[in-house]
């Protein structure tokens, strides 16, 4: 071999091997990379994961502490002492489609609602409903229920009856039991639980 090519070789050979050193120092490189990459994805999806139970723990005692003044709330406005609460059921295995309830306490009107065909039929299964909480001072009070609706054959249903009662120390706790009648009178029962 002359010079010239022995010179051209050794060059070549030279450069072979630096572009041999600078792809395997690429591919190092880019492989620790991927690998930090992976690494830090996996601590990411790791970060999430420990972010949402957190979340949902927080959320956890929201709720707690939302149902806590709840009844703190309750407890404040409607002391036991002045506390009395009318509830509606229906009576066992009445079919009557309820259109509405009004109450009056006293005389004066205190609740009214007209019931949907979730909570006619939560009704009808045996639910009960608390239509009315408020205050009322110790002794003789008259509570008045206006009843609206229709009987199981169709027919138009209502009713207006008017009870007594008289209220304690203790809270009182008003049921009102309804239940339709053939001729077109609601039959509306009062008791205590």
């Amino acid at each position: 071999m002359d010079s010239k090519n022995l010179d051209r070789h050794v060059r070549q050979r030279d450069v072979r091997r630096r572009w041999g050193a600078a792809f395997v120092a690429t591919a190092l490189l880019c492989g620790l990379v991927g690998t930090s990459a992976f690494a830090r994805d996996e601590e990411t999806k790791r970060q999430m994961q420990g972010l949402d139970e957190q979340v949902q723990e927080i959320k956890s005692e929201v709720l707690s502490i939302a149902a806590e003044l709840d009844q703190l709330e309750e407890k404040l406005l409607f002391p036991s002492n002045t506390q009395v609460a009318v509830f509606v059921s229906l009576a066992e295995g009445e079919s009557m489609e309820l259109d509405s309830v009004r109450v009056a306490l006293d005389g004066e009107p205190v609740a009214h609602h007209i019931y949907s065909f979730k909570e006619l039929q939560a009704l009808q299964k045996g639910g009960v409903q608390r239509i009315y909480t408020g205050n009322v001072t110790t002794g003789d009070h008259r509570i008045e229920v206006s009843v609206a609706g229709t009987n199981a054959t169709g027919g138009e249903l209502g009713g207006v009856q008017g009870f007594q009662f008289t209220k304690g120390a203790e809270p009182e706790l008003v049921d009102v039991t309804l239940a339709g009648g053939a001729l077109g009178d609601a039959t509306i029962e009062i008791g205590s639980f």
